[in-house]
């Protein structure tokens, strides 16, 4: 029996590790989205303002930032 409670708890820990895991790299996929959106943005702008164009900033929402 002590084998077999062994296993279920090692099981356990590694589905609650690889539960952890996916929500670290879930958070790191939205970091990288928010910053590429950023510099996108900043790129977008210094093109403007490198052609002499007027800069209209406008700032996400929270319900429209993805």
């Amino acid at each position: 029996m002590q084998t077999s409670e062994n296993v279920l708890f090692a099981d356990s820990r590694g589905r609650e590790q690889n539960e952890e895991l996916i929500g670290v790299l879930n958070a790191i996929v939205i970091v990288s989205k928010r910053l590429a959106g950023r510099l996108a943005a900043l790129e977008h702008r210094r093109e403007e303002k490198s052609r002499g164009g007027k800069i209209y900033v406008t700032r996400q929402s929270a319900a429209t930032r993805q």
